[in-house]
């Protein structure tokens, strides 16, 4: 059953409002709009990349029903505080999950990470946490005035290394969903994250040109004080 069946089911409908994140897909803003809802949206843990639930209880309003909690980049929400703030304002908790990769490609997956939690410099690499799948490995590449996430994945492809920007516009900035919210966290992850591949088919040779690549770059993504 999809996120908007499901809010439907629930007797989500007009005049409510769902909080969601911004930082991900549009696709769960829109199931709420199907419900005949409002989204509403709250910013993220740094950490995670998820809904921070601190955030989430200061954006529950009158009309506020439920919450659409969005497991990130294989990283798991927090869940448990999650549904603490749900049965405190007595509101309906939905998880929209990833797919899930068969369990050796799973661990192949962390090896990679842990090979490049320990070898890469001048990023940011992702925080560890239980659970985590890696299904993408984030780093963030930290800002000073400049585009330097930009720059450094141009360079990075330049060197044979694939990468990816995973959230190139938050929902609230798209013009249909465009809100006048502060969401600090939210813009600052879309401006500095970047994918790096951890895929299990990757070789130790390729792991290592992506190793040297980045690092070879290091040097400018010192951020200003």
């Amino acid at each position: 059953m999809g996120t908007a069946a499901m809010l439907r089911a629930a007797g989500v409908g007009i005049g409510d409002e769902v909080i969601v994140p911004a930082f991900g897909n549009v696709e769960v803003a829109e199931a709420v709009i199907q419900a005949g809802a409002m989204p509403v949206f709250a910013d993220i843990d740094p950490a995670t990349y998820c809904l921070d639930a601190t955030e989430v209880n200061a954006a529950v309003g009158p009309r506020t029903v439920a919450v659409v909690a969005v497991h990130r980049f294989g990283r798991p929400a927090d869940i448990t505080r999650l549904r603490d703030v749900g049965q405190r304002h007595g509101l309906l908790v939905l998880e929209q999950g990833e797919s899930v990769a068969p369990y050796s490609e799973i661990e192949e997956r962390r090896a990679h990470a842990a090979y490049l939690d320990g070898r890469l410099r001048g990023v940011r690499t992702p925080v560890r946490g239980i659970g985590h799948t890696y299904q993408q490995y984030v780093v963030r590449v930290p800002g000073n005035g400049r585009p330097d996430r930009d720059a450094f994945a141009r360079a990075v492809r330049a060197r044979g290394v694939e990468c990816r920007v995973p959230v190139k516009t938050p929902v609230h900035r798209m013009p249909v969903f465009r809100r006048d919210v502060c969401l600090p966290e939210t813009e600052r992850a879309a401006d500095e994250t970047l994918a790096l591949p951890v895929d299990a088919s990757l070789s130790k040779r390729e792991m290592q040109r992506m190793v040297s690549a980045c690092n070879a770059l290091g040097g400018l993504l010192q951020p200003a004080f």
